[in-house]
């Protein structure tokens, strides 16, 4: 979310300045696309934010927006348009790119007069809440939620439904604050995931120095962890307490909710003992089989950070291979 709410605080210092700003929205994308849905940027005469892919088609949609912004005649502050690129030197709708793919990419423009639909947008990121952006090739406007993360709709070349729920997507729920907790912390905090910390130690230094999540909790008892995290496809929970025995707790507390991702830190032989010991309780094998244990991509991880990244490239890939 801080990419996002990066880019729209831009596009409100630039329109309190009285400048316009060309944005540019990646609508949809197939194939090998550099850019995917919700890729933005903001375009000004001297300067930009975000990035819709990279490459010779980014630079040729930058240069197209500055021109645009200079022939007042042209610029379109209420006119969005679609322009579609194919990433195949043979297409006559070639993007310069050729790695098999496409994109339909929104082009809008925002002046002074849109300042209070941005600053509703930034208030919202700015509280947490979700909001959505909906861009037609009539209006730009922002309400308080939409259903779908993106939906986009093509009815002719220039008529055109694009809606997005802004705020972040993903909630990552991190049980235990440990080192490792700190460096996954710092690492996810670059991506779209609103974190949330939890932790029974109120002493605990890690847990101080931990300024890349958005909610730190202390809580009373492990006991009472299910009171703190929901079921949603889109909610991802790593448990990486003090110990076993607390670990054993959180799986217990927490077995019979659905997550997008559920996964514990720990060795390979105590985890496959604690899965034993529930099954033959009576858990479900199937949601046992569920749980990512050991936590993480093979990688021979021995540091904190080693740690990290593992953990961060498989919630990745579980992420991007639901979505």
């Amino acid at each position: 979310m801080q990419k996002e709410l990066q880019l729209w605080r831009f596009i409100e210092n630039c329109l309190n300045k009285g400048e316009r700003v060309a944005v540019l929205v990646v609508a949809e994308s197939t194939g090998s696309s550099p850019g995917r849905p919700g890729f933005k940027m903001a375009v000004t005469e001297d300067e930009l934010v975000g990035s819709i892919g990279g490459g010779v088609m980014e630079v040729a949609l930058v240069e197209d927006s500055r021109s645009q912004i200079r022939d007042s005649n042209g610029f379109p502050a209420h006119n969005p348009r679609p322009v579609k690129q194919v990433h195949r030197a043979e297409s006559p709708n070639s993007s310069g790119m050729i790695c098999s793919g496409e994109q339909t990419v929104i082009f809008f423009g925002l002046d002074p007069g849109h300042l209070e639909t941005v600053q509703k947008i930034i208030s919202a990121l700015e509280n947490r809440r979700h909001c959505g952006l909906h861009i037609s090739d009539s209006k730009i406007q922002v309400s308080n939620s939409v259903e779908d993360d993106f939906r986009f709709e093509q009815k002719s070349e220039r008529e055109f439904v694009y809606q997005e729920r802004l705020g972040c997507k993903n909630q990552l729920f991190i049980v235990g604050g440990g080192h490792c907790a700190l460096a996954l912390s710092e690492l996810i905090s670059k991506l779209n995931f609103h974190i949330s910390l939890f932790d029974d130690r109120p002493e605990l230094n890690t847990l101080k120095k931990n300024e890349f999540v958005q909610e730190k909790t202390i809580i009373e008892s492990y006991e009472k962890i299910a009171e703190y995290i929901s079921s949603g496809e889109n909610h991802y929970v790593v448990v990486m307490t003090i110990g076993y025995k607390f670990d054993e707790v959180v799986i217990r507390k927490l077995f019979e909710k659905d997550f997008g991702y559920f996964g514990v830190l720990g060795s390979k032989a105590k985890m496959a003992r604690l899965l034993r010991t529930l099954e033959k309780e009576g858990f479900d094998k199937d949601r046992l089989d569920r749980i990512y244990t050991p936590i993480g991509l093979e990688i021979s991880s021995q540091t904190p950070e080693e740690i990290a990244i593992s953990i961060a490239a498989e919630i990745i890939a579980v992420k991007n291979k639901a979505q």
